[in-house]
């Protein structure tokens, strides 16, 4: 049932939904890995990841800088996987990625009020790290740091521009905290968008996400795809339990 609350407090402040973000910069990786060890990473969601290849899953590592928007400026860092919908029967060979979402396994952010309104609001699994980012250089780079001893350093090479689209993609982004798994409808806007086969560079430092990554093969797998975004609006509506 998706939930009917339109507003929350947080921090004493009042949040609206849908929750619009006015302006943020991306940038991103995507990596094949092998989908029976992706699979053991998300198991407690309860989800299944998509293979658009056979026994191959698609891991998303991305770093945003939020300027303006209704949970105020931060930085975020994304781990995701791309899923199935809960009840979707499997896709044949090249089964394609229709309907496909993006589960958010680890989600650390730089500022306490996203932190709290998004575990709050939507259950995604944020939590407090140090985050320098550089997404104006030709170079994008985004290092997660706790108590100074770093997590994951990513950086992006610059691609090839893309066309404009008018369409505005809708995904589904599920979550699973406390034992409870979530989806949310989510709407980009994207504009100055560049991408690239490969073009990045991954270092995996001390935490379990990172030896979670090493378990997939990422501290030697060459990227699918880069891509850079200088401006993105997005709008996130209300989550609702799924039952997976």
């Amino acid at each position: 049932m998706t939930s009917t609350v339109q507003a929350h407090a947080i921090q004493g402040e009042r949040v609206t939904l849908p929750v619009r973000i006015r302006d943020a910069a991306v940038a991103s990786a995507m990596f094949a890995v092998p989908a029976r060890a992706a699979q053991a990473v998300i198991a407690y969601s309860g989800l299944e990841v998509a293979e658009p290849l056979p026994g191959r899953a698609i891991c998303s590592l991305a770093f945003v800088r939020y300027a303006d928007g209704d949970l105020g400026p931060y930085h975020e860092f994304a781990v995701a996987f791309l899923v199935r919908p809960p009840g979707a029967p499997a896709p044949g060979l090249l089964g394609g990625l229709r309907g496909i979402g993006a589960f958010i396994h680890w989600l650390p952010v730089n500022q306490e009020f996203t932190l709290e309104a998004g575990r709050t609001i939507w259950g995604f699994p944020k939590e407090i790290a140090d985050m320098p980012m550089d997404l104006s250089g030709r170079i994008k780079r985004c290092a997660v740091r706790f108590g100074g001893r770093t997590a994951i350093e990513l950086a992006v090479k610059p691609g090839v521009p893309m066309p404009g689209s008018t369409a505005a993609p809708k995904v589904d982004a599920y979550s699973c905290l406390d034992g409870v798994t979530r989806r949310t409808p989510w709407t980009l806007t994207p504009s100055e968008v560049r991408t690239r086969p490969g073009g990045a560079k991954l270092v995996l430092g001390d935490h379990p996400v990172a030896e979670e990554l090493r378990g997939l093969g990422l501290d030697r797998a060459r990227a699918l795809s880069t891509s850079s975004v200088g401006h993105l609006e997005m709008v996130f509506d209300g989550a609702e339990e799924v039952r997976a």
